[in-house]
C-alpha cells in the first residue's frame, strides 16, 4: 500500500513539474574555518608529586607521590604495607578494604592525597601489643578463610560492621530498624558483608567468626 502511494505521488510531482531538480548540499567551510578532528586541548606534561602526611596505624608517614596514586597503591608501593590485597583493582571484590577515620573504604578507588591528615587503619594495625584483634582471633578459631587473600580485606570490613552497627547505621534488610549488635542475624552479617568475595567459598566460617564475636560484646 505504502509503495503504491509513493509511486502516485511521483508521477504526480512529475506531471506538476514539483520535483526539485537539485540538491542543496550545506556550504563546506573555508580553509581557514577547517576543524581539525585530530587537535585535543594542551594537557600538562608532567605533573609534579605532592607532598603529604598519612596516619597509618597510628605512625605518621611522610610522602611525596603523584597525586594520581591510588591508596592502595601507596600503601603497598610507597610505605610496604602488603597486607591489603589488590584484587580486582575495580572496587568490586574488597581485597582492598581498609578503615579511614574508622570507616571502610576500597582503597583502589580513592586517591592518597584525598586522605591527608586522616588516620588509616589496615590490617596490620588490628592488633593490639601483639593481641591479635577478636576479630582476628575469631576467624582464626573459626576457619573463616582458606587461600588468605581476602580475608586482610574481611577483617578490615568485619571490624567496622561492628562499629557501624552500634552507630545504629541502617543496611538494605533494617528497613530503618536501629539494630543492637546482640540482634544481628545471618542474614544482616551476610548482607553487610556482601561487598567482600570470597573465591574460596569460606562464607559460611566468615559468618560464623563474625556471629562469635557479636556473642562475646553482646
Amino acid at each position: 500500500m505504502a509503495s503504491a502511494a509513493l509511486r502516485i505521488f511521483l508521477i504526480s510531482a512529475m506531471i506538476n513539474n514539483t520535483l526539485p531538480t537539485r540538491i542543496e548540499r550545506p556550504a563546506m567551510p573555508q580553509d581557514d574555518q577547517t576543524l581539525d578532528a585530530t587537535a585535543v586541548p594542551d594537557a600538562p606534561s608532567y605533573v609534579p608529586p605532592q607532598a603529604l602526611t598519612l596516619r597509618i596505624n597510628g605512625a605518621e608517614h611522610q610522602l611525596n607521590i603523584e597525586p594520581r596514586v591510588t591508596l592502595l597503591d601507596a600503601l603497598r608501593e610507597v610505605t610496604h604495607l602488603t597486607g591489603t590485597k589488590k584484587g580486582c583493582d575495580r572496587g568490586q571484590c574488597g581485597a582492598c578494604t581498609v578503615l579511614v577515620d574508622g570507616q571502610r573504604i576500597n582503597s583502589c578507588l580513592t586517591l592518597a592525597v584525598m586522605h591527608d591528615g586522616r588516620e588509616i587503619t589496615t590490617v596490620e594495625g588490628l592488633a593490639h601489643e601483639g593481641e591479635p584483634h577478636p576479630m582476628q582471633q575469631a576467624f582464626m578459631d573459626c576457619d573463616g578463610f582458606q587461600c588468605g587473600y581476602c580475608t586482610p580485606g574481611q577483617l578490615c570490613s568485619a571490624v567496622a560492621l561492628l562499629d557501624e552497627v552500634k552507630q545504629h547505621q541502617a543496611s538494605a534488610l533494617t528497613e530503618g530498624q536501629q539494630l543492637e549488635p546482640g540482634q544481628l542475624s545471618d542474614d544482616e552479617i551476610r548482607e553487610r558483608m556482601s561487598g567482600n568475595l570470597c573465591r574460596c567459598g569460606a562464607y559460611p566460617n566468615i559468618v560464623k567468626a563474625i556471629r562469635s564475636v557479636v556473642l562475646r560484646q553482646a
